[in-house]
């Protein structure tokens, strides 16, 4: 699988060429600690300053290897389907090496990284249902008022939580049915290929 470079993606790593090979290295560590620490202008400048080259440039070229690196990592892109993805930037084979060492090299620290920044969503744990009937009331002798109450338990960071629910019987149906077409959509094959590369 291919990963497809924007203008805007290409442009920030056209200022790989000018900078030079040993600058590689650099604007790989830079984009490195900017995934682990968020963005650093003063790293940046410091690099800037040794590279002898525009804070600018710096900031493009480890944005731009930044989403290069992440998105080859959360792809699991291949080593040849890397080395096709960089080659349309026209770059040296010195630089293409370099760039995928970098990649082989962080591949596995990106991806948990990536992990870690993962929202923590809660987890199904139990469900208790009951249904209430009111069959009269003071004021009507004959009616029929279904309710369906539910207690969902659910698990998020080892805590346990519940909310309680409270529907009628159509809308709860309604529901059901509007889940079922999302069971549905998922078994698609687009589905699948979206699931299969977010994984």
């Amino acid at each position: 699988m291919l990963l497809v470079l924007s203008a805007e993606h290409r442009a920030h790593l056209g200022c790989l060429p000018r900078a030079g090979g040993a600058a590689v290295g650099e604007l790989g560590r830079l984009a490195l600690e900017q995934l682990r620490r968020g963005a650093a202008p003063r790293a940046c400048e410091a690099a800037a300053r040794k590279l002898d080259i525009g804070v600018d440039t710096i900031q493009h070229g480890v944005e731009g290897l930044t989403y290069l690196l992440t998105e080859s990592s959360k792809l699991m892109i291949s080593e040849i389907d890397f080395q096709d993805s960089i080659h349309v930037l026209g770059f040296s084979d010195e630089l293409n090496k370099s760039l995928l060492q970098l990649y082989l090299d962080n591949r596995k620290e990106i991806r948990s990284i990536l992990g870690e920044l993962a929202p923590r969503l809660p987890s199904y744990h139990n469900l208790e249902w009951r249904l209430d009937v009111q069959l009269a009331s003071r004021s009507l002798r004959q009616q029929i008022k279904p309710a369906v109450t539910m207690k969902l338990y659910l698990n998020q960071n080892e805590d346990q939580t519940a909310q309680v629910l409270q529907t009628d019987p159509a809308t709860l149906l309604h529901l059901i049915q509007q889940l079922e077409q999302a069971l549905g959509e998922m078994k698609t094959n687009h589905c699948r290929r979206i699931v299969r590369n977010m994984k």
